[in-house]
């Protein structure tokens, strides 16, 4: 576990970075350092692998102040992922990925050999191994960034905004990719970002920092969400804290409705037997979605595609959030969201209004809990 102890960054000039600020980082966790500009976040960071000292307070990584190893053995314990990536431009990726290893004194075979591994567990092609930085796209460069910081398998990672730098779709998969290797590696990960959806998709515990260095709230991110410290907080998490919130209810109590459904085969009784509902949604003879379609326009064995309204992003049934599903509902032409299974197969549909009373329910059920936990703490 990480410690900071009442910790103090004072500056010459008088500025202070971060003010008394005190946090207990969990083992195998990812803790995200979130809030405005100017709040302390990076000099938190850096001040955990003493790349900034502390004025006052102390640091303890396993109950051992950081201040009594050598800088270089406290670095080389840590695995540092910066935003674009930091490369050396003049090495090859396969021996970006090796620095560490080899600074460590590994033979070149046994650092390049341990670079290949990772470069398939951080999912880069071994194509890729001979080619330069500036040769690879800016999500290919942060997959790098991070193998080179797990090149020696350190047990705790500091990224400071790694994935700020590219595109939103890059930044959902790379997000994705770190969750997936925090599952297997369970690795203790001190995260900084500015983004509050960021922080709360990634972080099992979020600390919210306010300007000048001290600490708002450290909570997970449900409970961020549902109940935030002060109006500072309320609003550094925004207007749509609640639609976040859902993500952290499950979508499998959702009663998915199968009747309006007809593949693209349907017979003119298939059709006929639907034809109370409003919209029917058609699929190809697999199964998986094409579009909605009224069924009075549909006709038995010559249904075209290319005249359906379009169903969008579908949800997954029983893994999904309910934010995701009442996404889908509300992008939707008809106001009906489609759930499928793994396979990508229509698994059945359901409407904005069950998705408002399930919505409702949760809430219920999440204000229940929060009572049960209140009569226990005054027992």
């Amino acid at each position: 576990m990480i410690r900071i102890d009442s910790v103090t960054k004072r500056y010459p000039d008088g500025t202070v970075a971060v003010d008394r600020l005190s946090l207990d980082i969990p083992d195998r966790s990812i803790t995200v350092l979130v809030g405005p500009s100017g709040c302390g976040k990076t000099t938190t960071l850096r001040m955990i692998n003493r790349m900034v000292e502390p004025t006052e307070g102390a640091i303890l990584l396993d109950g051992e102040d950081i201040q009594r190893q050598p800088v270089e053995t406290l670095r080389r314990s840590m695995g540092y992922v910066i935003q674009n990536a930091g490369l050396f431009q003049h090495r090859t990726i396969v021996d970006n990925i090796a620095t560490v290893p080899r600074l460590l004194g590994w033979s070149k075979d046994k650092s390049r050999s341990r670079a290949r591994e990772l470069m398939e567990r951080v999912g880069l092609d071994a194509s890729l191994a001979k080619r330069y930085p500036y040769q690879l796209s800016g999500g290919q460069q942060q997959r790098v960034g991070v193998a080179r910081a797990l090149a020696a398998d350190p047990p705790v990672l500091l990224m400071d905004e790694p994935f700020s730098a590219v595109d939103p779709v890059v930044r959902k998969g790379l997000q994705d990719e770190l969750l997936r290797l925090q599952d297997e590696l369970g690795k203790t990960i001190v995260f900084v970002t500015h983004d509050i959806d960021e922080a709360v998709k990634i972080g099992t515990m979020v600390a919210v920092l306010r300007t000048g260095g001290r600490l708002a709230q450290f909570a997970p991110p449900a409970e961020l969400l549902s109940h935030p410290a002060d109006e500072f907080v309320e609003d550094f998490l925004g207007a749509d804290r609640g639609v976040r919130r859902l993500s952290f209810f499950t979508c499998a109590g959702l009663d998915l409705l199968t009747t309006p459904i007809v593949a693209v085969d349907a017979s003119a009784e298939q059709i006929a037997a639907r034809a109370g509902a409003p919209y029917l949604l058609v699929t190809d003879v697999e199964g998986k979605p094409l579009g909605w379609g009224e069924p009075d326009e549909l006709t038995a064995g010559r249904i075209d595609p290319a005249r359906l309204l379009s169903c969008g992003r579908p949800f997954t049934a029983g893994t999904d959030s309910l934010r995701a599903a009442l996404d889908c509902a509300v992008l939707s032409p008809t106001g009906w969201a489609v759930a499928v299974d793994e396979e990508g197969r229509a698994a059945g549909v359901v409407s904005q209004q069950s998705i408002g009373e399930a919505i409702r329910g949760a809430h219920a059920e999440g204000r229940d809990e929060a009572a049960e936990t209140a009569v226990k703490a005054v027992r």
